[in-house]
């Protein structure tokens, strides 16, 4: 006989939020950074961050997951499209694994996560819908994805599966406040 297994309860957006936040804030003291949360609402940005010299100051905007979830990606907005501070990481974090296990983090330099949701939005807007429909062009939701193939219906699909792997664990931009620059 089967026993019925416990319903999984949807975790709250804040909560999912601020467990990424610790995430990293974890990881960046476990790497010497001396690291605070930013004031709730403070815009753009979630930690600060030093070296113990204070010869760098870097911020980082935390964007966490808990699951692949129906589209596969990481909300963002058009306003990130804008952003493109010098000094800014964004660190995505993926909560969507087992129990126990540690939550994957891809860091990638604000300049090129600006970059990148602009031309896949701009794919998303030119190809036509799952219906054959035009898209429309007032949406102002955004995705980072690690396969972003169903933006391009009609076009060579750029940052296919497989474009993140050289930002998994990239906690050497860090290192050099100079290395933030897209690659």
């Amino acid at each position: 006989m089967k026993t019925a297994q416990p319903k999984k309860t949807k975790i709250p957006s804040a909560i999912v939020g601020a467990a990424g936040e610790h995430f990293v804030m974890g990881e960046l003291l476990r790497r010497g950074f001396i690291a605070a949360l930013a004031p709730q609402g403070a815009p753009n940005m979630d930690i600060l961050i030093a070296d113990t010299f204070g010869n760098h100051l870097l911020s980082i905007q935390v964007k966490t997951r808990t699951t692949i979830g129906g589209d596969g990606g990481w909300h963002m907005s058009e306003k990130h499209e804008k952003i493109k501070g010098s000094k800014l990481l964004y660190v995505f974090v993926d909560l969507g694994k087992p129990t126990g296990e540690s939550p994957d983090y891809f860091i990638i330099p604000a300049i090129t996560v600006a970059k990148i949701v602009f031309e896949t939005h701009k794919a998303w807007e030119r190809n036509p819908g799952k219906r054959g429909q035009q898209r429309s062009q007032t949406n102002k939701m955004r995705r980072i994805r690690p396969d972003n193939t169903s933006s391009y219906t009609a076009e060579k699909p750029e940052y296919t599966l497989g474009w993140m792997d050289s930002y998994k664990s990239a906690w050497h931009f860090l290192e050099n406040s100079n290395s933030v620059r897209h690659r």
